[in-house]
């Protein structure tokens, strides 16, 4: 090998070597100094995109994991203040139950009123005030509100919260007996009528409720079929519309023309005639005939009410009431009026006069719905003459901040409508406790993604301190024999200056 000075091989060659471990050593120590693999993009390209999409996914994740947390949050929020209006709620029905009882005055009455309008007062001040971060959450505004709870756009959970005002609060309700007289199921329009005839034709009933709609066919609701099998049938479908229907058939009896012994056959829930019998002493006194159709309820169903010159009679699950073969001694009559007012006068000493009344049918709600009927009213739909077929009637709101205790009828109203707030504020307080475990759920969801996520990121980003201490060992030995290599290497020319004396 020829000895020259201008260029020193071994020299260069310890020098690249020394850079080399030099770069590895810094490497090692940025990894340890830092803790991850990937400080820049020369480290791993692809690693610091894969990671840098993790991160972002990651960091979504975190945030929606808050972000759910403050819709646990709000429900609390909104649950918190539902419960303080549902104790109100109580407390005026309680009130109202006070109220039907006849041993208080007008003046007791007027005063439970009074507690009954600030009660009242305060739900709607709860409601209209209750907010979370500036926003009105119980006043009805909160309508499909959306919660971002995913990494990614339009992953969403939506939240409604219904109005819990006193005047949205109640029972949402249509009765038949809105109808015109001799519409629908009411009072047969002429002595001797047969229920057929009671103008309630053959007709399909649809009922669009907050669950859905449903149609009730006319096959089943055929002519003359009874207030009774017409709420059976709207219930049969309750789970499908959130509608139910109650039924319920009064008559009166009154204006007898003279006293004297009245007979007639009598029909309710029964099918085989029931014979009323008794002596009317006064027309101004219907007791013994009250009594004489009480004394056969359990085979009618009817109860009579009243002691003085009419009697109301009640077939309280919406049977037909008929009267048949009505005789009076002298020629002597009575009146039989339905529900809607509509009179019938019956009575001969030879008992050919006869009239069915049929009954009315509530329909109720927790929330608003309407109602129509395949035909009009004028032609013997249910819902009244004004109706043209398929034209829809909508559920009336009798509402909590409507309600009056001031007199006993008011009273007993009230209780039925606040029933039906204490029972939509109770479903109120029902879907944001099922929200709140939904989020709960949801944050579980999230906090399990974005710890899978994390450790995929560990393995691609992070630096395995195992690998690098062992790196940085030997990046550091090769820096210590480098060095002393390339000392070495520096005085290989100083062989030739021995050439050069010899």
């Amino acid at each position: 090998m020829p000895q020259v000075i201008t260029t020193n091989l071994a020299s260069l060659n310890a020098q690249r070597n020394l850079n080399a471990s030099q770069s590895s050593l810094s490497t090692a120590l940025q990894r340890l100094s830092s803790g991850l693999r990937i400080n820049s993009a020369r480290d791993d390209a692809a690693g610091l995109a894969i990671s840098q999409r993790l991160t972002s996914q990651i960091n979504g994740l975190n945030q929606a994991v808050r972000n759910a947390n403050d819709g646990i949050s709000l429900a609390q929020t909104a649950e918190g203040a539902l419960q303080e209006s549902g104790n109100i709620l109580q407390r005026i029905r309680q009130l109202a139950i006070q109220s039907a009882n006849d041993s208080n005055s007008a003046a007791d009455r007027k005063a439970l009123q009074a507690e009954v309008a600030q009660l009242t007062s305060e739900l709607n001040r709860i409601a209209n005030t209750t907010t979370f971060n500036g926003k009105k959450i119980l006043d009805g505004s909160f309508q499909s509100q959306k919660f971002q709870v995913g990494a990614d756009a339009n992953q969403t959970i939506d939240v409604t919260i219904s109005d819990a005002r006193a005047t949205a609060l109640g029972n949402y309700s249509y009765d038949s007996t809105n109808n015109t007289a001799a519409q629908g199921l009411e009072v047969a329009a002429a002595a001797g009528a047969t229920l057929a005839a009671n103008n309630f034709k053959a007709q399909a009933i649809s009922i669009n409720g907050s669950l859905g709609q449903a149609t009730i066919s006319a096959a089943t609701l055929v002519a003359g079929t009874t207030a009774r099998t017409v709420a059976t049938e709207v219930n049969n479908v309750t789970g499908s519309t959130g509608v139910t229907a109650t039924a319920r058939t009064t008559a009166t009896i009154s204006t007898l023309t003279a006293a004297g012994t009245y007979s007639f056959n009598l029909y309710g829930q029964n099918t085989t005639a029931v014979q009323i019998s008794t002596t009317v002493t006064s027309t101004s006194d219907l007791t013994a005939l009250r009594d004489a159709i009480n004394a056969q309820s359990g085979l009618t169903g009817i109860t009579a009410e009243g002691t003085g010159a009419s009697l109301t009679l009640i077939q309280a699950e919406g049977f037909n009431i008929a009267l048949e073969n009505v005789i009076a001694t002298g020629g002597a009559t009575l009146n039989l009026t339905g529900g809607e007012g509509a009179a019938v006068t019956l009575g001969s000493a030879v008992g050919s006069d006869s009239s069915t009344v049929g009954g009315q049918v509530t329909f109720n709600s927790e929330n608003a719905f309407t109602l129509s009927s395949s035909v009009a009213g004028a032609a013997g739909g249910l819902f009244g003459a004004a109706a043209a077929a398929d034209a829809g009637v909508t559920g009336t709101l009798a509402a909590v901040g409507s309600v009056t205790i001031a007199t006993q009828t008011g009273a007993n109203s009230a209780i039925a409508v606040l029933d039906a707030a204490i029972q939509k504020l109770t479903a109120i307080r029902a879907d944001l406790g099922a929200v709140q475990n939904r989020f709960g759920s949801t944050i579980s969801n999230l906090e399990t993604t974005s710890e899978n996520l994390e450790a995929a990121r560990s393995r691609v980003r992070d630096a395995d301190f195992a690998a690098e201490t062992a790196a940085l060992t030997r990046g550091q030995i090769l820096q210590q024999a480098g060095t002393a290599i390339l000392a070495q290497a520096n005085a290989l020319p100083n062989g030739v200056l021995a050439l050069l004396r010899s």
